[in-house]
């Protein structure tokens, strides 16, 4: 999934491309002299990324001293070229000092908008178990995000444009890493199977691989028909902002931060009080480092071989290794990574925590691209409610007529849904296995990730809305980022689509009705 590769420039705060917006304006007065020279008439001076011409006049008399040739030459030439040398020298101190106090500010902004995501998820997961509420917490709290930048919109829309602004850093930060949230599923998999026999995990796998493209098809059927219907014409959507690539510093960072931790927990297994806690910074290291050098794969590679499944390879080989040195086994280890108990977390946990922040996320974009879903609301909520009735009640009815578990089979039930909100929704029902959840969910948007393009053209969807829509309602996030990296016309049908799955799903599983409809055709 990838996945999302540009910061926009209306986000003066990123950390990725201070370094590309300075003007380093006292280094440059030399070589102005020059294109004066070459260009008596007009100079043009590049500033932030825009040009200005000066006459020779003008310039000679906003700049004396510098500009002018014949001041340049008086006294001697070692002093000519000490002036040129402290004017340069000053510029770059200048220069370097700004580019680090915008660098502290913008990593400080970072950290106090995911902070607060984080904090408002953390508030509402306390509030809602106080109150016994059953409904997904952090889509209450997308609700009540998107509601105020409405309101806000309609009355003051500066405050509107200025609380988008403060949470992009955020925004772009998850959208940068959101397919390592996913991951803690797939490397604890051996864990989660391990209970389930060889005959129903092969029933698994055909209701996934069958179930993507039915609901691939039921979503992009729909969107076609509807759009026959209404006629909609398409209009240009918001620009999404993209991430930056990942770069050399980032990897040996992690690198070296993975070789100390892991030589410190072979050392001292509980140096951090417990095993989970001691593993932590080597098994989280891993992780991040198999997602980085999974993304930097060419794109023929990562057909086969996708960056999460690179991910979970590294995670589960680094377990293995500890397991192996510290003769402490691969369960074990695996065991440490994915706790589940807040107050004892592996590196699993600390991923997956971000997940209610992922949702809390989708008000966000769902504002940005307001206007979009507006003139196209026939097409995009009559395919994805459809599409998502379809996929639950089909997935309970293959099931039952496989002969899967009932327990399995409701397990599976929300596999078309991202992970954050199909967790949820496991929860709602007795007797699930929330770790299958997970991982049967990351599996539907692999298969969605490596065969869709191709899946889309055989089908003959060419309309970039129903292409989009449908892929985002069979294979959620991951199917998103993988034909949004090739098809950016569909990325924003894409997004709506991927979220409003999630947020319908949700909403009708929380019907006890509902609940209970599914579980008599589960059986």
């Amino acid at each position: 999934m990838s996945t999302f590769s540009s910061v926009p420039n209306n986000t003066p705060t990123s950390l990725l491309n201070h370094h590309n917006s300075l003007f380093y304006f006292p280094s440059c007065l030399p070589s102005l002299s020059n294109i004066q020279r070459s260009h008596p008439k007009t100079s043009p001076v590049a500033f932030d990324g825009a040009r200005l011409k000066h006459t020779q006049a003008n310039a000679q008399k906003t700049v004396p001293g510098v500009l002018n040739s014949r001041f340049l030459q008086i006294g001697s030439e070692e002093s000519s070229s000490s002036r040129h040398f402290l004017v340069k020298s000053t510029g770059a101190e200048s220069a370097g000092g700004s580019t680090v106090s915008q660098s502290v500010l913008g990593i400080l902004h970072l950290i106090v908008s995911v902070g607060i995501f984080l904090a408002i998820d953390n508030f509402l997961k306390q509030a809602f178990v106080a109150a016994s509420i059953k409904f997904p917490s952090a889509l209450f709290g997308m609700f009540c995000i998107f509601s105020i930048l409405i309101i806000l919109d309609s009355t003051v829309p500066a405050v509107a444009t200025s609380l988008m602004n403060f949470f992009e850093p955020a925004l772009l930060f998850i959208q940068r890493w959101l397919p390592l949230f996913y991951v803690p599923s797939l490397v604890v998999l051996p864990l989660s199977v391990k209970s389930i026999p060889a005959a129903s995990g092969i029933k698994i796998c055909y209701i996934i691989v069958g179930g993507w493209l039915a609901s691939l098809a039921v979503a992009g059927y729909t969107a076609i028909a509807i759009r026959r219907m209404v006629k909609t014409e398409m209009t240009d959507a918001e620009p999404m902002g993209k991430p930056s690539p990942f770069s050399a510093v980032e990897v040996w960072s992690w690198s070296g931060i993975l070789v100390m931790s892991f030589v410190s927990a072979l050392l001292y297994p509980t140096a951090l009080g417990t095993s989970a806690r001691t593993c932590l910074p080597f098994l989280l290291a891993s992780t991040v480092l198999g997602y980085i050098v999974g993304s930097g794969l060419p794109s023929d590679v990562k057909k086969v071989f996708h960056p999460i499944v690179c991910c979970a390879l590294s995670a589960d080989l680094a377990a293995l290794a500890f397991g192996y040195f510290s003769k402490s086994g691969l369960d074990s280890v695996l065991g440490s990574y994915l706790t589940k108990v807040s107050s004892n977390p592996g590196a699993g946990d600390v991923l997956m925590g971000f997940l209610g922040s992922v949702i809390l996320s989708f008000a966000f974009s769902m504002f940005k691209q307001r206007k979009l879903v507006k003139r196209h609301a026939a097409e995009i909520f009559t395919s994805v409610i459809l599409s998502t009735i379809f996929s639950l009640y089909s997935t309970a009815l293959v099931g039952r007529l496989v002969g899967l578990e009932p327990g399995l089979t409701v397990s599976i039930l929300p596999r078309c849904i991202t992970v954050a909100l199909a967790l949820s929704i496991v929860s709602l029902f007795e007797g699930t296995n929330p770790s299958l959840t997970a991982a049967v969910v990351v599996v539907t948007g692999l298969v969605g990730a490596n065969f869709v393009q191709a899946t889309l053209d055989k089908l003959k969807f060419r309309d970039p809305i129903a292409r989009g829509i449908a892929t985002a309602s069979s294979a959620h996030g991951l199917g998103t980022a993988a034909l949004s990296a090739k098809e950016p016309e569909a990325l924003p049908f894409c997004a709506i689509a991927y979220a409003l799955n999630g947020i319908f799903g949700s909403l009708l599983c929380s019907i006890p009705a509902v609940r209970q409809s599914l579980l008599a055709v589960v059986g």
